[in-house]
Formats: structure tokens, sequence, C-alpha cells
């Protein structure tokens, strides 16, 4: 199984943001991850699971993004594999009002970095 490096995840294209309730479907059986991961961007997400699934399997993905409320459902193919850890998934075609609500989570993730460091610098 492939695993990252620390560069390769410092050299990662896209942010991260915060998702929640995740429910995947593969091979008509569902599997539902309530545990909220840092790992999701424009191009993919890691998905924390126990279960193994084949790089090139396709998921069928749908998840709700935090501070926007948005429910996001697109298909993604498993890229890696880590046993017993989790997955690394390349969303395809991901649908615009998608993309722009996960973007739009970057944004406030970043607004609200830039409050905290000046609130810590006042103090």
């Amino acid at each position: 199984m492939a695993t990252l490096t620390k560069i390769q995840v410092e050299q990662r294209r896209a942010p991260r943001v915060l998702y929640s309730d995740l429910k995947i479907i593969y091979d008509g059986m569902a599997n539902v991850v309530v545990k909220r991961s840092p790992d999701l961007s424009t191009s993919g997400m890691f998905i924390n699971t126990p279960h193994s699934y084949p790089p090139g399997a396709q998921l069928q993905l749908r998840f709700d993004l935090l501070r926007t409320g948005v429910i996001v459902q697109v298909l993604g193919d498993v890229r890696y594999c880590l046993l017993g850890i989790g997955v690394g998934v390349q969303f395809v075609n991901l649908p615009e009002y998608a993309r722009a609500a996960i973007e739009k989570e970057l944004e406030e993730i970043k607004k609200s970095e830039v409050r905290s460091q000046n609130e810590e610098g006042k103090k």
C-alpha cells in the first residue's frame, strides 16, 4: 500500500477543510463515517476508515460541510489505501456548487485563523 511522506503531505496542491457525517457507498453497500476530518480539499479527501477499498475503486460520497452546511454528493476514485487507517480519494467531476462551497469554507477558516492570530498578538 502507498504511504505519504511528510514532504508529500506538505506539497499537496489544495488546502484542507472540515466535514462531518460522511456516507460512502461502494458496490451497493453503505458505510457511514461520523468522524470529522480536516483532510478535504477541492480535489479530494482522505477518509479515516478501517474498511479497505482497492485503488481504482469508485465510491459514491455524501458529506456535510461544517461552516456552510452545504451537503456535497460526488463520485470519488480511490487513489491509495492505508490498511486499517483509511483511503485517499480523488473527486470525479466535483459539481460547481460543491467546489464553491469548499472554497468558501477555506476562506472562512483563513479569516478565523487571522482573527485568532490578531487576538493572540494583543495579549
